[in-house]
C-alpha cells in the first residue's frame, strides 16, 4: 500500500490530477518567460509567484483528495475531498499573506497568473482527451 493512495482507482485519479498540475506548471513557466523578456524581472517574479500560489495548494489538495476511491470508501472519499479543500484554502491564504507581507510584487502579473492557474482546470479537458 502506498503512503498516499489506498487503491488503483485512487492512483488513476491522482495521476490525472498531477497531469493537470504539470500542464499548469508548464503554462506558468512559459508565460513567466514571455513576461520576463517583454517587461523584465520584477514582472516575471510577480507572475511566477502568482502561479506558484495557485499550484502549490493544488498539489496538496490532490494528495489529500485522491487518497481514497470506490464505493466501499465513499465516506472516506467525501471526508478527504472536503478536508483537502479546507487545507487548500488555508494554504492559499497563508501564501498570499506571506507574499504581501515580505515581498514587493507587481499586482497585474501576480493576479493575472493566479487567475490563469485558477482557470486552467476548466480548459484542460480540451488538452487531456484520451483516445
Amino acid at each position: 500500500m502506498n503512503l498516499f493512495v489506498e487503491n488503483d482507482l485512487a492512483k488513476s485519479g491522482l495521476k490525472i490530477a498531477f497531469k493537470q498540475i504539470f500542464i499548469t506548471f508548464i503554462v506558468v513557466m512559459v508565460c513567466t518567460g514571455v513576461i520576463y523578456f517583454a517587461w523584465g524581472k520584477p514582472f516575471a517574479k510577480s507572475a511566477l509567484l502568482g502561479g506558484l500560489i495557485g499550484i502549490i495548494p493544488n498539489i496538496v489538495f490532490a494528495l489529500k483528495a485522491f487518497r481514497y476511491a470506490g464505493a466501499k470508501s465513499a465516506k472516506k472519499v467525501v471526508e478527504s475531498f472536503f478536508s483537502g479543500v479546507k487545507i487548500k484554502m488555508v494554504l492559499t491564504a497563508i501564501l498570499f499573506s506571506l507574499v504581501f507581507k515580505f515581498l514587493v510584487i507587481q499586482p497585474i502579473p501576480f493576479f493575472g497568473m493566479f487567475c490563469l492557474v485558477m482557470v486552467m482546470p476548466l480548459l484542460q479537458p480540451i488538452f487531456l482527451k484520451e483516445k
